[in-house]
């Protein structure tokens, strides 16, 4: 439960001048659902979606803005990162891979397809959600579908099984491994996990889009117990389990944009640092 506000929102253009807006918002204070019971439960949400009410499309209709979203999170330890909304900051297209988002009237959340997906030489099941994958940086973890979760996991516990064991003692997150000696940071186990790698447009591998996800992108280190655990999480505990959502876990160090004129998403590595305007902009 909650109230919409509207107020005076300022901001900052690129070419140095302040624009001044009234913009609706919600402010909720009576939070209820399964996400209360999950390990991102947040304080609020800034609404950045592809609804009519989210901040950009606000601004986009008032010709501030084009209704374009870009957001950057760090990937070192102290965080940190940018976000920027409309399309100065977006690199040239040619350095970005691009993916279609999903069309339909009731999708609000940035969406597109995966068609195939595989850590290592093992592949993950997909499950009967027809790879729909949703990319939420307001989730702090990923979500799997239960059938691609269990195929992880599995996979996980086998190239894992020389070194680590399973610590069914830390409750810190659903799955945990120990070594014979601490760990304290994902370097120390780096070999042992390969980059989980997602296919998108085509299963085959010279023509698909592909997105890779990287050993700390999907681990968080345990360090009062010196563990690591599986920072994806199995999707069925907080939605109808049929789709992959890549929360800021699987995020960090890639420059996301969400283009909702085009109707695409982007991705690119990146270090975070602060956003440079670019002359070019997307392809049609």
């Amino acid at each position: 439960m909650g109230v919409l506000l509207k107020d005076e929102v300022y901001i900052n253009i690129a070419n140095g001048s302040l624009a001044n807006s009234k913009a609706v918002f919600g402010c909720t204070y009576d939070q209820q659902g399964l996400l209360l019971n999950t390990l991102e439960k947040t304080d609020g949400i800034l609404g950045l979606g592809r609804g009519k009410a989210s901040l950009p499309s606000q601004l986009a209709t008032q010709g501030i803005i084009k209704n374009v979203i870009g957001h950057c999170l760090a990937n070192d330890a102290i965080g940190g990162g940018n976000l920027f909304l409309g399309d100065d900051f977006v690199p040239h297209w040619w350095q970005m891979a691009w993916v279609p988002m999903l069309q339909s009237h009731d999708l609000n959340s940035y969406q597109t397809k995966v068609e195939k997906m595989s850590s290592g030489s093992k592949q993950i099941g997909l499950g009967n959600g027809q790879g729909h994958l949703v990319f939420d940086s307001g989730s702090s973890y990923s979500y799997f579908p239960e059938q691609a979760y269990k195929d992880l996991v599995t996979i996980l516990n086998e190239v894992s099984s020389e070194s680590l064991v399973r610590d069914m003692s830390d409750t810190s997150f659903p799955i945990c491994w120990r070594a014979k000696s601490p760990i304290r940071s994902v370097n120390d186990v780096r070999e042992l996990f390969k980059p989980i790698i997602l296919q998108f447009g085509c299963k085959w591998w010279i023509f698909s889009t592909k997105l890779q996800i990287p050993a700390e992108g999907y681990l968080v280190i345990n360090k009062n117990k010196g563990n690591v655990c599986l920072g994806i999480l199995n999707g069925r505990e907080v939605h109808d389990g049929s789709t992959f959502i890549l929360g800021d876990i699987s995020l960090r160090g890639l420059l996301m944009v969400y283009d909702n004129v085009k109707e695409k998403i982007g991705w690119v590595r990146s270090e975070c640092a602060l956003p440079q305007r670019s002359e070019s902009h997307f392809v049609d």
